[in-house]
């Protein structure tokens, strides 16, 4: 599993890969790797990056995250849940170049078309949360039969996609080293100032050359991904926090502008702030 710009070291001959990671964040540097995930947030919450689109990952979530395409958890420190997460990593060849090409695996082949683009699962969560907690004490070939269910269930689940864009090649260790830094800049700053000027001396490029190469890599300019990243975190703001102003959420966000804030949030989640407020709509992430 090639980690930007880390390696994690895994068993050569084991071709699916049961991992617990658990404690108090998860690992937040972004990363790729070749091997499809499949997540189960034990317990949790916090953004998670995909590509080009920033989510917002709670305890429950069920996560499929598609080879090669950059991601990135960032736990919220602000939460008093620890960070618990079941995953499996396999690929389409694990098996076997053919494997999941035999006419009996056919159902399963919704799985891979959704898991291009990353998905969350929004159905059958119950069953699928019960064969995740089996993995643990399950053999290797319990594990595989397992797997092999779970799959059946992702092809038919309901969902919706984690990431719109995909970048289908590897980066090297200096773009890996790049985005990282800019990824780990914003997420951490998103409520301060950041100008272009600022963050392509972060990438280490000139504005013009960094603007360029923000966009080819997330199909966005930097400053849509820096509101959106803004706007996520207020949403969540107006949801736990109902008896704080509009107007401080903004501030506290990024937002020096209250029209501004308005502005982006309607482009964004294609209504206003008050309007998301009183509506308490836990399924816009």
């Amino acid at each position: 599993m090639k980690v930007l710009p880390f390696k994690i070291p895994k068993p050569d001959f084991d071709a699916l890969i049961f991992q617990e990671d658990k404690g108090h964040l998860f690992f937040d540097k972004l990363h790729q790797h070749e091997e499809i995930q499949v997540s189960l947030i034990i317990e949790g919450e916090g953004t998670l990056i995909v590509g080009d689109t920033i989510n917002y990952y709670k305890t429950g979530d069920v996560l499929v995250i598609g080879s090669h395409i950059p991601h990135v958890f960032k736990s919220d420190q602000t939460s008093n849940l620890k960070s618990h997460m079941l995953t499996l990593f396999f690929t389409e060849t694990s098996f076997g170049v053919q494997f999941f090409n035999l006419e009996e695996l056919k159902e399963l082949k919704p799985f891979f078309k959704r898991s291009k683009h990353g998905f969350k699962v929004s159905s059958h969560k119950k069953v699928i949360s019960a064969l995740f907690e089996q993995l643990e004490s399950a053999s290797k070939l319990k594990r595989f039969i397992i797997l092999l269910e779970l799959l059946q269930l992702l092809s038919k689940s309901s969902y919706t996609s984690l990431s719109s864009f995909i970048y289908n090649k590897m980066y090297t260790d200096i773009e890996g080293h790049r985005m990282r830094d800019v990824f780990e800049y914003t997420m951490n700053h998103f409520n301060e100032d950041i100008s272009l000027t600022t963050i392509s001396e972060v990438a280490n490029m000139t504005k013009n050359a960094f603007c360029k190469y923000f966009k080819k890599r997330t199909n966005k300019t930097y400053i849509t991904f820096l509101n959106e990243l803004r706007i996520e975190h207020a949403c969540k703001l107006l949801l736990v926090n109902k008896d704080m102003p509009i107007v401080e959420i903004a501030e506290m966000t990024g937002f020096r502008n209250i029209s501004n804030f308005n502005r982006q949030f309607k482009s964004v989640k294609m209504m206003s702030p008050s309007v998301f407020k009183a509506h308490k709509t836990t399924t816009v992430f």
